[in-house]
């Protein structure tokens, strides 16, 4: 059976991805595996004289950091409770370390679908979608990932929206979002941000709606000089529940995210952000 991993700090924004991943692990018919990672510090060497002090350091720590594990799984279980979906497998893990690299070994070793997160504001967001080592773990990954903003509350999926620069990669993402979609019982709507001076390729785009024809997908474009604010817009007009993106590799969210005005898909893109993965 497939799982969805779900990393939490359990705050507030956390518990409230939690509902979404409860959601969709009834949907998809999946275990939820509960990861909560904690690190030990790097203590000054100029003011710790005996490795006797460092240890008991580390040992307060790692107890005072599993009471907090111990105490807070409770709470998880009574959200399941309360939403429902006590019904739901539900394991917990506690490890110590770096959090992305704690997922990257997860998803490996376990048979991972989705890994479900919550996102804490600007920083937060910016923080897991855009910074460097967890680009790479989402490249590196056949998980797919979706992050749930804070102010983002559970409804049930009807629409997808999905960007696409009508490039095979992105065919061939769209192709994986499907049955995604068809599990939801949404329909997709595909969006194509067409830049000033880009020409329009009518026969692209009447290739790709004959290659979907038998799917659910209503196809878009739209004229702007903002690919950000064109997707943030139409999230908003065509009241998406979730939008989904290529996770290309090679650096891609790096690039794409570096520019004040991509930025703001961070700050206004309210709805959860699937990121869909090559390969």
């Amino acid at each position: 059976m497939k799982k969805i991993l779900f990393p939490t700090d359990f705050s507030e924004s956390a518990n409230n991805a939690f509902i979404y991943a409860l959601h969709l692990a009834d949907t998809f018919r999946m275990e939820i595996i509960t990861l909560h990672v904690y690190e030990f510090p790097i203590l000054d060497s100029n003011y710790i004289e005996v490795p006797l002090y460092q240890a008991e350091v580390y040992e307060s720590l790692e107890l005072s950091s599993f009471e907090n594990y111990k105490s807070q799984i409770p709470v998880l279980r009574q959200l399941a409770s309360a939403n429902g979906m006590e019904h739901i497998p539900i394991s917990n893990v506690l490890r110590e370390g770096d959090l992305v690299d704690n997922i990257a070994s997860i998803v490996r070793d376990e048979p991972i679908g989705y890994v479900i997160m919550g996102t804490q504001g600007a920083s937060g967001f910016n923080a897991f979608f855009f910074g460097t080592t967890t680009a790479d773990v989402m490249t590196g990954t056949n998980a797919f990932v979706i992050g749930v903003p804070e102010e983002s509350k559970y409804e049930p999926i009807r629409k997808i929206g999905f960007a696409t620069a009508y490039n095979p990669d992105d065919k061939t993402a769209l192709a994986k979002l499907i049955p995604i979609a068809q599990t939801l019982g949404a329909v997709i709507e595909c969006l194509h941000v067409q830049l000033p001076g880009e020409p329009s390729d009518a026969a692209q785009i009447a290739d790709w709606k004959q290659a979907f024809a038998q799917s659910n997908i209503n196809f878009h474009t739209i004229e702007s000089a903002s690919v950000e604010e064109s997707i943030i817009d139409f999230t908003e007009v065509h009241k998406i529940q979730l939008f989904a993106l290529l996770n290309h590799k090679h650096g891609f969210w790096e690039g794409l995210f570096h520019t004040s005005l991509t930025k703001k898909l961070a700050f206004h893109l309210k709805v959860p952000l699937l990121a869909l993965h090559e390969g």
